[in-house]
């Protein structure tokens, strides 16, 4: 069954203490945390990968990035494609002024265009580990229509500083019932706390790693129609369409039904400069126990 892996990159450029987060080697190959989503992905079974870019730092991104895994694709059956996120690509009048791109939401729907199978969801810059690729893959070619990884919070913290996580709801066949904006979420002594109340650490966080299925998108272009026409003129220069937002308000109106996929890898990111040397440790510890190849693809290759 055919499945495409779509990975949120038009966000490169952001920069955090000098640098751009997205390109900082993970690893003495100079391989980049997105290599490893490729990889891990392919792994699982994916074959499509989708890029969401913008328009000016195509040429950039495929001579940083994109060539050198599309040439890994080809020698394993992987397609490779680009869409671009635009500002201007809206359901209205772009409001005077307005920079800030439009969030997740409508990144994905940049490429509706070219999704034609089930697929996944992800941040280029974020690390998920093997577990949550193949955990959504094998749910979507058996016939599941939307999923979630459920990432451990313990091991989505940083040591440098509070990070925001959305920490999820279940009934008790652990389908999705509501995503809990949590702010401020620090390491303590004895597991984590936010503004002072205390977690569980245990408890199961979305990091964005969704699969959907090429129906949702229609779902998704509605609502952006539905977000403009009440959210935008209210905040028009912030208001931000985001995936986990929606899914959330389709949730509550018992519109749409979400499996939770636990994971137990840890989740790496890059939301400190601090964090960059800890996550290449963390890597370089992963080779070491042959969690990885040192030629990446390569093992790829074998099978």
């Amino acid at each position: 069954m055919k499945t495409t892996l779509l990975i949120m990159a038009a966000g490169i450029g952001s920069r955090f203490g000098g640098g751009i987060k997205q390109l900082e080697p993970v690893d003495d190959k100079g391989h980049i945390i997105m290599d490893y989503s490729v990889h891990d992905a392919i792994e699982a079974g994916f074959n499509k990968v989708i890029f969401i870019i913008r328009r000016d730092i195509e040429e950039e991104f495929k001579e940083v990035i994109g060539d050198r895994i599309a040439a890994v694709c080809a020698d394993n059956g992987v397609t490779v494609d680009y869409a671009f996120q635009d500002i201007r690509d809206i359901p209205g009048e772009l409001p005077k002024d307005r920079t800030k791109p439009w969030g997740t939401g409508q990144a994905v729907l940049a490429a509706k265009d070219l999704i034609t199978t089930p697929f996944i969801v992800i941040n280029a810059d974020d690390y998920y580990g093997k577990e949550g690729f193949q955990a959504v893959h094998d749910y979507l070619v058996k016939g599941g229509k939307s999923c979630m990884a459920g990432f451990v919070l313990k091991n989505t913290l940083s040591d440098n500083g509070g990070v925001t996580r959305g920490i999820c709801k279940m009934d008790a066949d652990n389908n999705l019932t509501e995503v809990v904006e949590t702010k401020n979420i620090v390491k303590t002594a004895d597991g984590a706390e936010a503004d002072g109340v205390k977690l569980d650490i245990d408890s199961l966080v979305s990091m964005n790693m969704w699969g959907l299925t090429p129906e949702f998108l229609n779902v998704l272009e509605k609502g952006f129609v539905a977000f403009f026409e009440k959210e935008v003129p209210a905040n028009p220069l912030k208001a931000e369409y985001l995936i986990p937002i929606f899914i959330g308000q389709l949730l509550e109106k018992g519109q749409m039904a979400v499996k939770v996929l636990k994971t137990n890898d840890t989740w790496y990111g890059m939301t400190y400069r601090e964090d960059v040397e800890a996550v290449r440790e963390s890597f370089r510890k992963m080779l070491a126990e042959g969690v990885y190849t040192e030629e990446l693809f390569g093992d790829l290759e074998d099978k």
